[in-house]
């Protein structure tokens, strides 16, 4: 008898990690999900774990990467979207970047702290911060712990530039933090819509909310003065390549303040569990998607390089950014920019936060 069910998750395995040689575990789940399934298979339960890190502010120099820092509220997204690119970061934790970055997640209920004293620090030199750009900031979690809206109460204290990239519609209950953000020209968020077909977004991104309620709250937020742009990430070849200009379209409806696309990434443990998908959900036209995705990637799963990671190389490639191209020329959608200000950054005031 299976021990517990996985239903309602992106993933279709919960393999064990094998990159870092960490001792093999057991597939089950904890003692209370086998009681349960005494009586029959028992659903997997979503545990958040408290982490705390000794700082906040991630730093990165990759040349294709438009920030040099980020603050990601949490490990592991609840939403189980199953091409994210964060999932193998599961496994430093020696747990597994299928199931289990679904659904044994981690928490930084210090964030806010952290960057309260990040900021404080003599000499620190303004510019924007990212968040969203490993795991969603406005996952379901965030409803519990607001370590995103504690996030922006210390960024808007001090005038500091930031942007928000998510899937969550969840981001238009911070509209009393963003729109004076905005108005300052400190905020700009992206809302990725990957998908406007039901049943694809119930398959790939099993808890993240619909992509019209995506757009939708891409209207809301430029309609409030805050801008918000539309992120086509990822495009994936044979199954939602054929939407995009359709949601270049419906964004334009929403105003949508620009648009950008990126094609799917399978790195590491990605690749297997993004087949293993396809064979349960697409068997169809499985190979064929990989094929497409192999073009795309120099003959391989998995395109590390910089540069050609983000925008892909080939005939696909070529014909993907032709596509975008024409169609934000023909709907009078300019492509993404974040012009924030860093000018107006004044430092915390004394050792506690002013907010709190």
């Amino acid at each position: 008898m299976p021990v517990e069910s996985i239903h309602g998750r992106g993933a279709t395995r919960n393999a064990t990690p094998t990159r870092f040689n960490l001792q093999e575990r057991m597939a089950e789940g904890d003692w209370l999900d086998q009681v349960e399934a005494l009586d029959g298979v028992s659903s997997r339960r979503t545990s958040v774990t408290i982490e705390k890190p000794k700082s906040i502010l991630t730093r990165n120099s990759s040349p294709d990467i438009g920030f040099d820092r980020s603050i990601n509220a949490y490990r592991g997204c609840e939403h189980g979207c199953i091409y994210c690119f964060a999932r193998p970061t599961h496994a430093y934790h020696d747990l597994s970047p299928g199931v289990d970055f679904e659904s044994r997640l981690f928490v930084k209920p210090d964030a806010a702290k952290l960057l309260h004293s990040a900021l404080s620090r003599p000499g620190y030199e303004c510019a924007p911060i990212a968040m969203g750009t490993n795991t969603d900031p406005y996952q379901p979690i965030e409803e519990t712990w607001q370590v995103t809206r504690s996030v922006i109460e210390v960024l808007l204290e001090t005038r500091h530039p930031f942007t928000i990239t998510t899937k969550s519609n969840r981001v238009l209950r911070e509209l009393d933090l963003l729109v004076p953000a905005a108005k300052l020209g400190i905020a700009s968020v992206a809302i990725s819509v990957t998908s406007l077909d039901p049943k694809i977004s119930r398959t790939m991104e099993p808890r993240a909310p619909s992509g019209r309620k995506r757009i939708e709250a891409i209207r809301l937020l430029n309609e409030a003065g805050v801008p918000c742009h539309v992120a086509i990430a990822p495009v994936v070849p044979q199954i939602t390549d054929h939407e995009l200009e359709h949601i270049v379209e419906a964004a334009v409806e929403a105003k949508a303040a620009g648009a950008f696309y990126l094609p799917v990434r399978l790195p590491h443990e990605v690749a297997p569990l993004f087949r293993a998908w396809l064979d349960e959900h697409f068997p169809d036209r499985a190979a064929k998607v990989m094929a497409t995705i192999q073009s795309l990637r120099g003959g391989r799963d998995n395109d590390p390089n910089f540069f050609s990671r983000m925008r892909g190389q080939g005939p696909w490639a070529d014909l993907l950014r032709t596509r975008f191209e024409k169609a934000v020329k023909r709907y009078g959608l300019r492509q993404t920019r974040f012009p924030l200000r860093r000018d107006l950054f004044t430092p915390p005031e004394g050792a506690q936060m002013r907010l709190f």
